[in-house]
């Protein structure tokens, strides 16, 4: 800890003065976005035998809501016709993210042909990557000088938790909610010197609720860092009135901009609505009101004291007013399905499990953000005291993120975008001592902090050292290698010429069936198809008996399994005759009649009268 503290105090920072006469280096920039497009092109070509362009469901269900919104799907219309046959379910995200990959879309489609969606998945989240490179460079130049910029331009290739956003066929909002957090946190770094970027902090936190609610604890980090900078430096007054008005009246648009009228007091806690609104109404209004009260010649914990008082019965408000939303955003869904399906989540687990079933992928995930915390608590005890301000904030916004990641392991992937910053601050410090003095310590400390950052170097470190101890290798490998097979377009070649009909599925396997087939589904993995998830759970593990009655009250004419799947091994509880012990013990009764070949990745079952 002293060490590393050490470096980061000697880092010599730029003043601002000096800062400001520098010049991002922009060619360097470019150089490691071509470096870094190539290598995930290259990985994408290199598997694309084996591992499908487009794997994750949420991705699958993105390109499906595009081309819904392309074929005319009217822009407040959330509602996914084919999922939860024969209702249609809701899918609640933004079509604010649609509208930039079918733009991608409509700008290759006279160029592109038959290949224009393939090449949009590519594109889509290369722009993204340009984006990413760009904000963890500027924030890295911004707290430690042009040194700084090459680990943090570098380092984003060897996550395990950043890259996988930015490859191609990954084109869901979670890289957009990245940028937001890298957007917001430099702005409000930015506005402590700078006011007028008040307006860019407050526009996107109000984006960045819009696109998602799980940018929720990044916005929450943007209040504070406005708040405390005002607290700090009264003159900073018009700033957090900028950020007050800018954050409220754009969340309120977003909110207008998502349902017709006839549902814009509708509160929902899971997606951008009233609820939301209000307390960006709320927030905007407090941060008004403070920066126009008579507080600029009170004692700093004075004015944190009104900040302080006015949050709380801000709060306050919001519980007694949306009470139903203060047990998260899930907090209406089925208990049942919590337990037996969200909580199975992988990524939803908390950081300790991530551990225990996967002990390197866990630390090369969460360790570079506790490093990154570490560095910064140095840099603040030992460090310069002119740009405190600046690493407090950074600080703020990790130290939020860190938090999540904690409580649940795909916070990663907000976290570690921001421990970027310190890293290069850390390790150009560090090489500057050594090429000063050519000590060893001080090359092993660079050393360390290139290590320690990589997410991939770190996680075969401790592949490596526990690999002696590792118990045989599960099938949880071959499970999931079995899943890459059955998502693979060309599985769902033959009923893709199948008409048109209702399909029965595993949920995971739902988002992938209305992606490459005209079929409708009963379920897919989005809280929004409750009924749809419950049922397909009910049919897997019910009695056979209750599964055909199932199929016969939503018409459902196939079903359709990938022997890999999770769900195919069944709950606990599943009951002795339910589909899954039967289709295990291969006694399914005769009105399932089989009509895939034995060759077939997807086992495809015509539910007869």
């Amino acid at each position: 800890m002293a060490t590393i503290a050490d470096h980061t105090a000697s880092r010599q920072s730029i003043a601002p003065k000096v800062a400001a006469a520098e010049r991002l280096d922009w060619p360097l920039v470019f150089v490691a976005f071509l470096v870094t497009a190539a290598v995930v092109i290259a990985k994408a070509l290199l598997s694309a035998k084996t591992t499908p362009l487009i794997y994750d469901t949420d991705d699958a269900m993105r390109l499906v809501t595009v081309r819904d919104l392309l074929g005319g799907q009217n822009w407040f219309d959330h509602i996914q016709h084919r999922l939860n046959a024969p209702f249609g379910a809701e899918i609640h995200w933004s079509h604010l993210v649609d509208a930039g990959i079918a733009a991608v879309i409509l700008l290759l489609r006279p160029f592109a042909g038959g290949m224009t969606e393939t090449i949009a998945v590519y594109i889509w989240p290369l722009l993204l990557l340009l984006a990413l490179l760009s904000l963890t460079g500027r924030l890295a130049f911004r707290l430690g000088g042009r040194e700084a910029m090459l680990p943090a331009l570098v380092l984003p290739v060897v996550s395990v938790a950043v890259i996988p956003e930015f490859s191609p066929g990954r084109i869901d909002h979670h890289s957009i909610q990245i940028l937001l957090t890298l957007l917001m946190a430099w702005g409000a770094i930015e506005t402590i010197e700078r006011p007028r970027f008040a307006l860019l902090t407050g526009l996107a936190a109000a984006l960045s609720l819009a696109i998602g609610i799980e940018g929720l604890p990044s916005v929450l980090a943007a209040i504070l860092a406005v708040s405390l900078t005002w607290v700090v430096r009264p003159e900073r007054g018009p700033a957090l009135c900028q950020f007050g008005l800018s954050f409220a009246l754009a969340t309120i648009a977003a909110q207008i901009n998502q349902y017709p009228p006839s549902r814009w007091f509708e509160p929902a806690c899971d997606e951008i609505s009233f609820v939301y609104a209000a307390f960006a109404a709320g927030v905007g209004l407090v941060l008004v009101l403070l920066s126009v009260l008579p507080l600029a010649h009170r004692a700093p914990w004075q004015r944190l004291a009104a900040g302080g008082a006015f949050a709380v019965v801000l709060a306050l408000a919001l519980a007694k007013a949306f009470p139903q939303c203060l047990g998260g955003p899930y907090a209406g869904l089925d208990p049942w399905l919590i337990h037996n399906w969200l909580d199975q989540i992988d990524e939803a687990k908390p950081i300790w499990a991530s551990l225990a079933s996967a002990l390197p992928f866990g630390v090369a995930a969460a360790f570079p953000p506790l490093l990154g915390l570490l560095v910064i608590a140095g840099r603040l005890v030992w460090g310069e005291r002119k740009d405190l301000g600046e690493w407090l904030v950074l600080g703020l916004f990790l130290l939020l993120s860190v938090v999540v990641m904690i409580a649940q392991v795909r916070g990663t992937r907000l976290a570690m975008p921001l421990a970027l910053p310190a890293a290069g601050c850390v390790i150009a410090a560090a090489r500057r001592r050594y090429l000063s003095g050519r000590r060893v310590t001080d090359a092993l400390i660079m050393l360390a902090g290139w290590v320690g950052f990589a997410g991939l170097a770190i996680g075969m470190v401790v592949a490596l050292a526990t690999a002696p101890f590792e118990a045989k290798a599960s099938a949880a490998p071959q499970t999931q290698a079995g899943q890459m097979v059955c998502r693979m377009p060309q599985a769902f070649a033959g009923l893709a010429k199948l008409p048109p009909t209702r399909v029965m599925a595993p949920v995971d396997l739902g988002s992938h069936l209305l992606l490459f087939t005209p079929h409708a589904v009963v379920g897919a993995p989005y809280q929004r198809d409750e009924a749809g998830v419950r049922d397909t759970f009910r049919f897997l593990n019910g009695s056979i008996a209750a599964a055909r009655q199932i199929l016969g009250v939503r018409g459902v004419t196939l079903v359709v399994i990938c022997p890999d799947a999770p769900e195919m091994g069944g709950l606990p509880d599943a009951a002795p005759d339910s589909f899954v012990k039967l289709f295990a013990q291969n006694r399914l009764p005769n009105w399932l009649l089989p009509i895939s070949k034995p060759t077939d990745v997807l086992k495809v079952f015509r539910v007869e009268p």
